[in-house]
């Protein structure tokens, strides 16, 4: 299964950014995965909050193509213990060419996006910034494979 992930905004801590990198490599021993990031757009006194998540919408949508499998990271989305989402992702696999998890920026996705979304992924019920998202979900989909794989990764 192809594997692409987009992210709103850059990560600014060097720490987080290191964590993402080290989990994406670890990734990549498992299934191809491309990483793409959207440029951070600030919220001035010219553009309200709507049209931020408007413009960052075109920026993701842009970034897709008709027959991907779009997951959204998003507060209202289904939530998985780690091993029921190694076996959602085990399910994923043949669907399509390739599956796009999305993380929104910090006001969300716009309503278009919403719209292709064909499906929405929580990480909690907590709130997380866009920041600290990329590098949980990175982990998270680490160790889905590691445990689809047998590997001594997880620890019940």
């Amino acid at each position: 299964m192809k594997l692409k992930l987009i992210l709103t905004g850059k990560t600014k801590a060097g720490y987080l950014q290191e964590g993402v990198d080290e989990y994406v490599k670890r990734i990549k021993r498992y299934a191809p995965l491309i990483v793409e990031m959207i440029p951070d757009l600030r919220l001035s006194g010219k553009m309200s909050t709507g049209e931020v998540k408007k413009l960052e919408g075109q920026q993701i949508l842009q970034r897709l193509r008709p027959s991907d499998h779009v997951i959204l990271l998003d507060e209202r989305g289904k939530r998985f213990t780690s091993e029921a989402f190694a076996h959602y992702l085990e399910g994923l696999e043949g669907r399509t060419g390739q599956t796009v998890f999305v993380t929104g920026g910090a006001y969300g996705f716009s309503e278009e996006v919403l719209d292709r979304g064909d499906q929405k992924i929580s990480l909690s019920d907590m709130t997380f910034s866009h920041q600290m998202v990329r590098l949980i979900f990175s982990e998270q989909l680490y160790r889905a494979y590691t445990i689809l794989n047998g590997e001594p990764y997880h620890h019940k």
